[in-house]
């Protein structure tokens, strides 16, 4: 981890990293972004939209924590799922948390106690957030818990939905009464260790993913080729990378249409988010089965650039 950020006034502080771990699909992201109160993850109603681990600092008058999305835990089947795996793995060694997100809406199947296992095996003091309340009758609650209690012995268990910011609060109390005293890591100002030109990409695919179907938004990567910036205009060039030659012709759309909406979608989200007009030129090419390859990590993790 990081060097902390040392400052006079730490005495009583609360501070450390915290990894969101749960199956695909449970709101690990949404939540992220809600806690961090920016957009600094793709959110899609399909599931394995992340694919890397993204941090976002959360800064509190008494703590400070680091959330950490990661990929939701699965089976691999390719050589990008089991990277994405690995990143799982990577993301909670030396943690000092885990919020465990799981789908209250969704019936209970193998990936969820997948899950509670990758959160047995970390040994790591571990929450269990039981996201997506707003979706259910309040007395199945109860008998969910006990569910996963008799699998697991979380710290606590915290209801909330993070799409509608319910019980929000309550989950960061919870997060501070578990975290080791100690100073913040970073600086008050600093939010996120992603580059513009990442969450740019990200914002991206999250648009692929929510206008495409199949297999297409799970066989998709972007590649930002070009990134300039000035204090009134931001200028992107990205190329969408499909796994089959086909999937240019679906991406592209007739006459170009399904590529202007994506791109449209797309630079009104990160205008937002930069509070800059921005240019950006997207361009669509296949390289075949890149998901299989054995570098596919740059592919999907800016850090490896």
């Amino acid at each position: 981890m990081s060097e902390p950020f040392l400052s006079s006034t730490t005495q009583g502080f609360k501070s450390g990293f915290v990894a969101l771990v749960g199956k695909p699909n449970t709101g690990k992201s949404t939540l992220l972004n809600a806690l961090a109160g920016a957009k600094l993850a793709a959110v899609s109603s399909k599931p394995q939209t992340t694919r890397t681990r993204i941090q976002g600092v959360v800064e509190r008058p008494t703590a400070q924590f680091v959330l950490i999305d990661t990929p939701g835990v699965h089976r691999p089947r390719t050589a990008l799922n089991r990277e994405m795996m690995t990143v799982v793995a990577t993301a909670i060694e030396g943690i000092d948390l885990i919020l465990l997100v799981v789908d209250t809406s969704k019936v209970r199947g193998e990936e969820d106690r997948l899950a509670v296992e990758t959160v047995r095996r970390s040994h790591v003091k571990s929450l269990l957030v039981l996201n997506k309340i707003d979706l259910i009758p309040k007395q199945r609650l109860l008998p969910l818990i006990e569910e996963y209690r008799m699998e697991y012995a979380f710290a606590e268990c915290i209801p909330l939905s993070a799409l509608r910011g319910e019980n929000l609060d309550r989950l960061e109390q919870a997060v501070v009464r578990h975290l080791p005293e100690g100073p913040p890591y970073f600086s008050a100002d600093y939010l996120t260790d992603q580059p513009q030109r990442f969450l740019a990409a990200e914002i991206i695919r999250e648009k692929i993913f929510n206008e495409t179907h199949q297999e297409v938004p799970y066989e998709t990567a972007v590649v930002v080729d070009g990134y300039e910036e000035s204090d009134r205009l931001v200028r992107i060039q990205a190329t969408i990378v499909v796994a089959r030659e086909g999937q240019k012709g679906i991406l592209i759309g007739a006459q170009g249409q399904q590529l202007k909406r994506i791109g449209r979608l797309a630079r009104e989200e990160i205008e937002l988010v930069l509070g800059r007009k921005l240019y950006l030129e997207l361009y669509v090419k296949h390289f075949q089965m890149w998901q299989e390859r054995a570098d596919v990590r740059r592919w999907i993790d800016w850090r490896t650039s």
